[in-house]
């Protein structure tokens, strides 16, 4: 995408890629509130108070500051409704335990779930079951196994992640000759860190004067961030970009860095952490922007649910129904435009 699309572009709350049977068409915040689907005249949801809704939320344990956020996100968005009632479990990474969970919510016959999987895979017979049962699932990022055990899935783009890092570096790299950049990732047994790198490795191949040079896998945590880091360092003596799947194990980073003495690239980050937009602004380090993987993907499945339980559709599509899946753009958060995001960045 060209640098004015990732810098400047496609918000996250103006702007997100909704695909509904092969769609692809822009799903508005800022639509009047008497807004309806433009090709019939039933209502599409709004502010307004309407008939109440149950929703039942299970996510995972929020040992992750992206994580925490998504619980957040879940929590505040439902309190901005009237009409919706928010029955949160607390949040587990074993896979037997939140199974439970949902199982309990089911047997409550709330009106609908909004389902973080700490697993997909695993909890993919819970959501047939609370399918079958009559309650629709809204399926939060973790996907399940088949689209039967949701109605709606919506979540972040792992592999636009890759692609919006990997152009922004182009854009900033494109005029020096045999440029050099390195790559520090996350867990490698994860698909997600696969589409990250993917991603990377696919915008870089726009960029002909720009080679990779190394890579190394850290485990999304400071601690590791900063022993991985460490060893780059010590083995790319020079080098003009790095990018950081995870502004978690970011913060190990720029401390590695920081002992090493070294200020001769620039680094872009990934997820959108508030310490990572803070330094963006203080302008006072390598990190020049972090990519989106916004957990604000929260509050966004409180509000399909919503509808979903209202019988509504989205205001600004033309549908009657919400669509089956919604994947939020990764956007990049430079100097530029850092303060219009900062509201968003998570602890």
């Amino acid at each position: 995408m060209p640098e004015t699309t990732s810098r400047r572009g496609l918000l996250f709350g103006a702007a997100a890629a909704v695909t509904t049977g092969g769609l692809l068409t822009a799903c508005t915040s800022n639509e009047p509130k008497d807004a309806k689907p433009a090709a019939n005249d039933k209502p599409a949801a709004d502010d307004k108070p309407g008939k109440h809704v149950t929703i039942g939320f299970a996510g995972p344990q929020a040992d992750h500051g992206w994580l925490n956020a998504i619980n957040d996100n879940a929590t505040e968005r439902a309190k901005k409704y009237s009409d919706v009632t928010l029955e949160a479990t607390e949040g587990s990474n074993d896979t037997a335990a939140q199974i439970g969970q949902v199982e309990t919510l089911i047997n409550k016959k709330v009106d609908v779930l909004v389902i973080l999987p700490a697993d997909g895979k695993a909890l993919t017979q819970v959501g047939l079951k609370a399918m079958r049962a009559g309650i629709p699932v809204v399926n939060l990022d973790r996907i399940f196994n088949t689209p039967q055990a949701y109605r709606c899935w919506i979540g972040g783009d792992n592999y636009g992640m890759g692609l919006s890092a990997g152009n922004y570096i182009g854009e900033q790299l494109k005029d020096k000759k045999n440029a050099k950049v390195v790559e520090l990732a996350g867990l490698d047994n994860l698909e997600l860190t696969k589409q990250r790198s993917q991603g990377f490795d696919d915008a870089l191949k726009n960029f002909p004067n720009i080679r990779k040079v190394a890579r190394q896998a850290a485990e999304f945590t400071v601690e590791s961030g900063q022993a991985k880091m460490a060893q780059l360092l010590q083995a790319q003596k020079n080098f003009d970009a790095l990018w950081n799947h995870d502004d978690d194990q970011g913060v190990g980073a720029l401390r590695a860095i920081k002992q090493a003495g070294r200020d001769d690239f620039l680094m872009v980050g990934g997820a959108g952490a508030l310490s990572a937009m803070q330094a963006i602004e203080a302008g006072n380090s390598v990190l020049k922007a972090t990519v989106l993987y916004p957990p604000t993907m929260a509050a966004s499945a409180i509000d399909l649910a919503r509808a979903l339980g209202q019988g509504k559709g989205v205001s600004g599509m033309a549908e009657f129904e919400i669509p089956a899946h919604v994947t939020l753009f990764s956007a990049v958060v430079d100097k530029d435009n850092v303060a219009q995001y900062m509201p968003t960045g998570f602890k």
